[in-house]
C-alpha cells in the first residue's frame, strides 16, 4: 500500500524539510530583494550580469551561474565576448518564478521544494543544464529526487504536479513528469478503497506541508477513515480537475490496470458534466469558472447509467458559429477525447449520455470518424434511449427541424448489432429465438425500439419540411415482427397526414387520402375509413 499524504510529508521532512541548497557559494549573500520588476542580490559585490526572463530582470553575478549552469556557460562562450553583461532567456519553459528559485540555488540559498513548484523548477533545471557534470548534487538531481521520493508517493501531490504541468509542454512530457504522475494516480485510483488513508475528493488541493498541522494529520488518520467508508468513486472529483489530455492519460493508465469498465465510464460522465457546459443536470447551475456545479459525484461505483436517468438536458439554442471560437475549439477537443476513451463494453455509460454527447459532437463539427463511432455505440444500446434524447436539432435550418437522418442511422446500427447477436456462434442453433433468454431479450429490445420510433415519428410529423420519403423510410425500417401493436404507427401516420394536408390548404378526397396512406404501408389502408372521411367533409 502506498504512503498516505501525511506519510509522504514525513518523507519530505527526512528529505531536508523540502529545502534544497547548493553546497558551495561563490558570492556571500543573505537574500534576494525585489524592486519593481527587478531582483537584486543583497551583497557588497556589484552584479556583473543582467538576466532577462519574461519581463523580469535579475541583477546577478557570473560565477555562481557559470559554476552550476551549462546553458549560461554556452551562451557566454558562444557570444565570444568575455565581458558580456546582458543575456535573455525568453524561451525558459517555466518563467521568472522558477528562474528565481534556480538563481537562489546557485547562490546557496535554501529553496523550498513543493508540489506546486517542483515541475516548473525541474523543467527550469533541465533548460539551464544544471547537471552533475558541473556540481555534485546539482538542481536536476535534487528535483528528480523530490519528484521520485516525495511527490509520486502522495495522491494529492501527484494531482497538483500533473495540474502544474499544463503550461510546461513539451518539457514536462519529455522529462516523463506527466507519464510518472499519471501512472502514480492510476495505481492509487485502482487501490482497494478499504486501504485508502489519504485525503481526496472535493476538498481544496493543498501542497503537502513539510510540517503538517495536527488537524491535517487527524483528518486523514486511519481511525477517521475507518469511520467513513471510502466509496469506489472517491477519485472522480480530483481527477476531473485535470486538463483533458492529462485526464486521458490517467484514464488510459487506469484501463491498463484493469479497473471495472462501468466505473471508468462513470468517471468519464463526471468529467463531461464538469467541463461541457452543454451537458447539465436538472437543478444545477454553472459556477463562476464556467464549470457545472452539482451535488454528489457523477455516477458512484455502479456504472454510468444510474446517475443520469432522466436528469440530463442539453442546451442547444446556440449554434457552433455563435459559440466563442476558443470555447468551441476546446469543447470539440474534449468531446473528441472523451469519445475515444469510452470503454467498448455495452452499458459502460448510459445511452442518454451517449446521445447528449452525440448532440454536442454534431453541433461542434467533431471529426466524422468519431461521430460514426459514437453513433455505433448508441446503436448498441438504442433500446435504452428516451424520446427526449432523440429530438436532436438539425443544424441545417433549411431542412427538417430535427435530424431525422441521424435517427435513421442509429436505427440501422441497432439492427446491424441485433443481426450480429442473432448470428453469434454462442447462440444455441437448436432452439428458436423466442425460446432462449437472449432471444427473448432481443425481441423485447426490438419491441421497445419500435415503440420509440413510433413516438419519434409522431413528434417529427409536425414538421412541415419532413418529406414523405424520410417519413416512410424510417417507418418501414423495422421488421414487421418488431411491432406487437400498430397503434403507435397509426397515430404517427395520422399526425403526418393532417399536417401535410393542412400545409397544402386544399381539399383532399377520400381516394387521394387512401393513396397517400397506401404509399406508407399497404395494410394500414383501413385507417382511411376513420380519418379520410372526416377530411373529405
Amino acid at each position: 500500500m502506498w504512503e498516505s499524504d501525511n506519510e509522504s510529508a514525513a518523507t519530505g521532512r527526512d528529505y531536508g524539510n523540502g529545502l534544497v541548497a547548493s553546497d558551495r557559494q561563490g558570492v556571500q549573500t543573505e537574500e534576494f530583494e525585489l524592486r519593481g520588476k527587478s531582483w537584486f542580490v543583497s551583497t557588497e559585490v556589484p552584479s556583473d550580469i543582467l538576466v532577462h526572463v519574461e519581463d523580469v530582470t535579475f541583477h546577478l553575478h557570473k560565477y555562481p551561474l557559470l559554476s552550476r549552469s551549462g546553458k549560461i556557460n554556452r551562451i557566454i562562450y558562444d557570444s565570444r565576448d568575455p565581458d558580456i553583461r546582458k543575456i535573455s532567456l525568453d524561451d525558459l519553459p517555466s518563467g521568472a518564478e522558477a528562474f528565481e528559485l534556480a538563481a537562489k540555488f546557485c547562490y546557496g540559498i535554501s529553496v523550498d521544494l513543493t508540489a506546486a513548484n517542483i515541475s516548473g523548477l525541474r523543467c527550469c533545471a533541465e533548460y539551464l543544464e544544471m547537471t552533475e557534470d558541473l556540481e555534485e548534487g546539482n538542481l536536476i538531481f535534487k528535483t528528480e529526487a523530490f519528484l521520485s521520493y516525495v511527490v509520486l508517493s502522495s495522491w494529492r501531490d501527484s494531482i497538483v504536479v500533473l495540474k502544474s504541468c499544463e503550461p510546461l509542454s513539451p518539457w514536462a512530457e519529455n522529462l516523463q513528469i506527466v507519464r510518472r504522475c499519471s501512472e502514480s494516480i492510476a495505481w492509487k485510483a485502482c487501490a482497494n478503497p478499504k486501504g485508502i488513508r489519504w485525503a481526496y475528493t472535493g476538498k481544496p488541493l493543498r501542497v503537502a506541508s513539510p510540517n503538517p498541522k495536527w488537524s491535517e494529520m487527524k483528518e486523514s488518520s486511519p481511525s477517521r477513515s475507518q469511520q467513513q467508508p471510502v466509496p469506489p468513486d472517491w477519485w472522480f472529483e480530483d481527477v476531473s480537475l485535470l486538463r483533458i489530455d492529462h485526464f486521458v492519460r490517467v484514464v488510459t493508465a487506469i484501463k491498463v490496470k484493469g479497473m471495472r469498465y462501468e466505473l471508468i465510464g462513470a468517471a468519464i460522465v463526471h468529467y463531461a458534466t464538469k467541463w461541457l457546459p452543454g451537458l447539465v443536470r436538472e437543478g444545477t447551475s454553472s459556477g463562476e469558472d464556467g464549470s457545472i456545479s452539482s451535488n454528489g459525484s457523477g455516477g458512484g461505483g455502479g456504472g454510468g447509467g444510474s446517475s443520469w436517468k432522466g436528469g440530463l438536458h442539453m442546451i442547444v439554442a446556440a449554434t457552433k458559429e455563435e459559440l466563442p471560437l476558443v470555447q468551441a475549439k476546446d469543447q470539440r477537443m474534449i468531446v473528441e477525447s472523451l469519445i475515444s476513451i469510452i470503454p467498448p463494453q455495452k452499458d459502460s455509460v448510459s445511452c442518454s449520455f451517449l446521445l447528449k454527447l452525440l448532440r454536442m459532437a454534431n453541433m461542434l463539427k467533431v471529426a466524422p470518424a468519431l461521430v460514426t463511432e459514437l453513433e455505433k455505440r448508441v446503436g448498441m444500446q438504442f433500446e435504452q434511449a428516451a424520446l427526449s434524447d432523440l429530438l436532436i436539432p438539425s443544424y441545417n435550418m433549411t431542412e427538417t427541424m430535427y435530424d431525422v437522418d441521424l435517427v435513421q442511422r442509429l436505427l440501422e446500427h441497432f439492427l446491424v448489432q441485433d443481426q450480429m447477436d442473432t448470428s453469434s456462434p454462442s447462440r444455441p442453433s437448436s432452439l428458436p429465438e423466442k425460446d432462449t433468454y437472449e432471444g427473448s431479450q432481443r425481441l423485447n429490445n426490438k419491441a421497445r425500439v419500435a415503440r420509440l420510433v413510433d413516438s419519434y415519428l409522431t413528434e417529427v410529423s409536425r414538421d412541415r419540411n419532413l418529406s414523405l420519403t424520410k417519413f416512410q423510410v424510417l417507418a418501414e425500417a423495422l421488421p414487421e415482427s418488431a411491432r406487437t401493436c400498430d397503434d403507435g404507427l397509426y397515430r404517427a401516420i395520422d399526425s403526418y397526414l393532417k399536417v401535410f394536408i393542412h400545409s397544402l390548404k386544399i381539399y383532399v378526397s377520400e381516394n387521394d387520402y387512401r393513396d397517400v396512406v397506401s404509399h406508407l404501408q399497404p395494410e394500414l389502408c383501413t385507417l382511411c375509413e376513420n380519418s379520410g372521411s372526416s377530411n373529405s367533409n
